[in-house]
């Protein structure tokens, strides 16, 4: 269960943008998931291709520090951080935020490109699910076509390492949801790929903000 103001998200994107609608119930369901993960102290691991290769790394960005509150450090950690920190110990209680912990698969240059060039460039994103991956995280796998393969591998790879997966998808859901890959599948009514895009921002946007209530607001 989530507080009931962490689901209001929900319905505050909604009416800023009513043709998301028809999506509430899955909107819902992403929210929850994000939270059990986070509160069995588990992560979310973000990919895409181009445009949602970048929102993956946003997604990150908003999770890892504050978003819309400033996820002050307090209680046990901050007397942690005074233990262990000496004289360096309150310019960090001060400036620190509270973190949930996130990860984009899209900036492993490194590795991506040694895995595309040694093995199979289409399963870079498995590859880094397979070793990265715990049972109880989340995957949030997007694709504004639903047919990016590396994304499909991704989703497959999920289901063998027992992450809860979803799919910020277009108004199809392409391959991922007729082959039902992802747990959760968000279709955002847009068939045009920018505007599809221009939904996926607001939707992760609400994603963050619903999440950072649960576990640091009042």
């Amino acid at each position: 269960m989530v507080k009931e103001s962490t689901l209001k998200c929900v319905e505050d994107l909604i009416i800023r943008y009513p043709q998301m609608a028809e999506c509430r119930d899955d909107l819902r369901a992403a929210v929850e998931a994000i939270c059990e993960s986070y509160r069995s102290g588990h992560k979310l691991i973000a990919c895409g291709n181009g445009g949602s290769a970048s929102d993956s790394e946003h997604i990150v960005g908003e999770l890892m520090k504050g978003f819309l509150l400033k996820r002050e450090i307090k209680g046990e950690l901050a007397e942690k951080i005074r233990q262990h920190c000496g004289d360096d110990a309150q310019y960090l209680i001060d400036n620190l935020q509270g973190a949930l912990p996130a990860l984009s698969m899209v900036n492993q240059v490194a590795l991506n490109t040694a895995f595309a060039n040694d093995q199979a460039p289409d399963l870079s994103f498995a590859q880094q699910l397979l070793g990265m991956g715990d049972e109880g995280d989340v995957l949030l796998a997007i694709s504004t076509s639903g047919n990016s393969t590396n994304v499909i591998y991704a989703l497959e790879m999920a289901k063998v390492k027992g992450v809860k997966s979803i799919g910020l998808l277009g108004h199809s859901g392409g391959k991922i949801k007729v082959r039902g890959l992802a747990d959760i599948n968000i279709c955002v009514p847009e068939t045009e790929t920018f505007k599809i895009q221009e939904l996926h921002l607001p939707v992760y946007h609400m994603l963050c903000i619903a999440v950072e209530n649960e576990f640091f607001g009042a």
